[in-house]
């Protein structure tokens, strides 16, 4: 069982957006001192989503602020650019930080972003899949030769290769039983969300896949929770019920500026109920610490990414929730498990 952090990098409106980004990488620190296995960054655009829309930049500082802890994008969106360009960064950033980096790749969840950067989200997919041959077949072989529809590569030579060979671990979200094979066959670990009962429903599939092709060998189900730890119940409620209003008005933000009606198969606006699907986990340790033991026997995961800082919530706040995480929920949940 380990414990990571899913990060969004969604607006603080509390704080310049400067302060949000030194506060967030001191959190970081905080992070990779307390032994979360690994700090995952969503990548978004054109929206309040995502004040981070260049992972590649903001993870080569937290390269730098971090020692242990584990580094990655969830997702890089690599219909947005070129995939050889998307290649030499994801070299970069696995050589900068000494071979932490932890790698998810997709299409881009939000067909809004991508059609703003010019991409139909009718080609996405192909686009995707091309994409996704390219930077694998540039992490083996020397020179790059691919004829594709939407690119086309011959003789061009492949300068940078990662620290890990031949490539980071690999990442995917999923959210329905026909994208396991693929996963599983390809050794990519596995995230998702939902509700206990709609997880659990693909952990299986997925934990049984796994085990027919690679036997007893390890293998990561994830999922993400927001989660506030407070000494009070009352006060990590106050404090999670307000930032997670502010978070949730900047993930629909899009979708209502358009007037289309988002696809909200996990989130909810109203706080109350989005506690009662388990999306979010907020109390005491010790109330805490037994949602989060019963989510993981419930769910059969063995990692929970961790939504820390998000929304409007105080640096301090979220500091907090790492210390009690780390001292009193995270032991437990470890041996539990």
């Amino acid at each position: 069982m380990k414990f990571g952090v899913f990060d969004h990098m969604d607006i603080n409106s509390a704080v310049p957006l400067s302060q949000q980004y030194e506060e967030r990488l001191k959190l970081i620190e905080a992070y990779d001192r307390s032994g979360f296995y690994c700090y995952h960054l969503a990548e978004h655009h054109a929206t309040p989503l995502g004040m981070a829309p260049s992972p590649a930049v903001f993870l080569s500082a937290v390269a730098q602020r971090s020692r242990r802890m584990r580094l990655g994008p969830l997702v890089y969106i690599l219909t947005l650019q070129n995939p050889l360009r998307a290649y030499e960064d994801i070299c970069m950033l696995d050589q900068l930080s000494g071979g932490r980096l932890e790698l998810g790749l997709g299409r881009g969840v939000s067909p809004i972003e991508i059609e703003y950067y010019g991409v139909n989200p009718n080609d996405s997919r192909s686009i995707y899949a091309e994409a996704t041959a390219i930077v694998m077949q540039a992490f083996t072989s020397d020179t790059l030769n691919f004829e594709g529809k939407h690119y086309s590569y011959k003789d061009t030579p492949v300068a940078i290769k990662p620290f890990q060979k031949p490539h980071p671990q690999l990442w995917l979200g999923i959210g329905t039983p026909e994208a396991i094979p693929n996963a599983v066959k390809n050794k990519i670990n596995m995230v998702c969300n939902g509700a206990s009962q709609q997880v659990r429903a693909l952990t299986d599939v997925y934990r049984e896949q796994w085990s027919k092709a690679h036997g007893s060998q390890q293998l990561t189900i994830g999922m993400n929770r927001h989660i506030v730890v407070a000494d009070t119940e009352a006060e990590a409620t106050r404090l999670c019920k307000a930032a997670y209003g502010a978070w949730f008005e900047s993930f629909i933000m899009l979708w209502n500026k358009k007037g289309v009606k988002a696809p909200l198969a996990t989130y909810t606006a109203d706080y109350e109920e989005a506690v009662r699907r388990g999306f979010i986990m907020a109390g005491t340790a010790q109330q805490v610490g037994e949602m989060i033991e019963k989510q993981v026997a419930d769910c059969g995961i063995n990692y929970l990414m961790c939504r820390l800082a998000f929304g409007n919530l105080p640096y301090e706040a979220s500091l907090r929730s790492v210390e009690l995480l780390a001292s009193e929920i995270m032991p437990k949940v470890k041996k539990a498990a």
